[in-house]
């Protein structure tokens, strides 16, 4: 990154940032988004802070991250679709009264851009916040948080039943690729054990 006022923290209030827009992801979010709710952007929060130490981060880029996964998903509150454009918007509008600079709003809207599907980072912090955004794919958890994202996705329309929810599951999971080293080496063999469950199961519906 080029020395330009991205990297300096400057009077940068991120602990005002982060409980203002916390508080609205709390208040404002719809019921029915059952996977992007506060608490999955909370997971890619820590998630995100997770990767940033394994991957030796320096602490002004990390404040960025922290940033851009705080509000990736913020375009929620007023969109589904394009929510990744909303959610820069939201960015932009309101980072500035909490001391970030242009250049660090628009290096975090460069983050935040990088969830759209299909994923595609360019540099270091985008590759970190795009694993951290799917990092539940390769955890334990996995069952339990994709089947928020089945509801979600049940109630929007965007899938009709199970079956087609699993078939896309394991589409989703073919193209799918982890980016930094951290996350290949801790979530890569629990993803692949998933992807061969949803296949077993996807067998037994025939063709």
């Amino acid at each position: 990154m080029k020395n330009d006022g991205v990297n300096k923290t400057n009077d940068m209030n991120l602990e005002g940032a982060e409980e203002y827009i916390k508080s609205r992801l709390g208040n404002e979010l719809k019921a029915n988004l059952y996977y992007h709710g506060l608490h999955h952007t909370e997971d890619v929060v820590n998630a995100a802070m997770m990767l940033a130490d394994a991957e030796n981060i320096s602490a002004n880029e990390r404040e960025l991250l922290r940033t851009a996964a705080l509000f990736h998903d913020s375009g929620f509150l007023y969109t589904y679709k394009e929510h990744e454009v909303k959610s820069c918007d939201i960015a932009r509008e309101n980072l500035p009264r909490f001391g970030y600079t242009p250049a660090q709003i628009e290096e975090i809207c460069e983050i935040i851009k990088v969830t759209k599907i299909p994923q595609t980072p360019n540099d270091k912090l985008g590759e970190i916040m795009a694993d951290a955004d799917l990092d539940y794919l390769g955890r334990d958890d996995y069952d339990i948080i994709a089947n928020e994202l089945y509801r979600e996705f049940l109630g929007h329309g965007i899938v009709k039943n199970e079956e087609e929810w699993n078939r896309l599951q394991i589409k989703f999971f073919e193209t799918h690729e982890y980016f930094t080293p951290t996350a290949k080496r801790l979530r890569y063999a629990t993803k692949m054990k998933h992807l061969e469950k949803l296949k077993e199961i996807v067998a037994g519906y025939g063709a």
